[in-house]
């Protein structure tokens, strides 16, 4: 009943999918974005801002850049990496009958892997590699819109601008992922506690479901890192329809 009282959290499906895990009671924001971003935005990048509002860079070769064939596909290898990178990683790899015994895991790994401290810094790790792949893919197609038309071009520009403005407040925000994800680690290890009574529980009746909480809050940021990439194609097939 309680759940069903909290006000309904707006937002892309990674902000919502945290505050479910973390059980946010998170108000609707009445604050216009236009307010959110005048703070954001430091007066210094306003002025570049304006710059590349003002008109395109001058660049010859307009109409030069690959097929938008071939950048869909650089899009979607992409996101296939970094979904396998996710999936793959020694976080979400379920314990094998007889590891301790056939060495598979040390014990001081196996033991890890029941903290939190463990899963915190696997988040870093991918977070990083998330941030990387994203942001090479974001480049690459701001360089094929530069040369694609003197629109693409000021666009191109003013996404690279406000990745540069907003960088800093992105991985503020995105940093507090692995706290929300520590508070839920903590809430399903006590609920099994509870469960057995006061004894130790078998961390595999609930450490599963953390780890599927886990590499579902990884896919749901990757999405949103890659959101502006895919922004950038979208601009790029449209131009080619024309």
């Amino acid at each position: 009943m309680e759940a069903s009282r909290r006000a309904a959290v707006r937002g892309p499906t990674f902000i919502r999918l945290l505050a479910r895990l973390a059980d946010a009671d998170a108000a609707p924001d009445a604050q216009p974005l236009s307010d959110r971003l005048s703070q954001w935005i430091e007066w210094t990048q306003t002025l570049a801002l304006s710059a590349a509002l003002d008109g395109a860079p001058a660049v010859a070769g307009f109409g030069a850049a690959g097929t938008v064939q071939a950048e869909a596909q650089e899009c979607a290898r992409v996101r296939r990496m970094l979904a396998a990178a996710i999936d793959g990683d020694r976080a979400f790899a379920p314990p094998r009958a007889g590891a301790a015994i056939a060495g598979a895991r040390s014990a001081a790994a196996v033991e890890d892997a029941g903290d939190y401290p463990f899963f915190r810094q696997r988040y870093l790790v991918l977070q990083q590699t998330l941030e990387a792949g994203a942001g090479r893919l974001r480049e690459r197609l701001r360089e094929r819109l530069t040369v694609a038309s003197p629109e693409l071009a000021r666009l191109a520009a003013l996404d690279a601008v406000m990745e540069r403005a907003l960088g800093r407040r992105e991985r503020s925000l995105l940093g507090a992922a692995p706290a929300l994800l520590g508070r839920r680690f903590e809430r399903l290890r006590e609920r099994a506690q509870d469960a057995a009574d006061g004894g130790e529980p078998d961390r595999e009746t609930w450490l599963p479901r953390f780890r599927a909480d886990m590499r579902e809050a990884l896919h749901a940021e990757l999405d949103l890192r890659l959101q502006p990439a895919q922004g950038l194609l979208d601009a790029l097939r449209a131009r080619a329809n024309d």
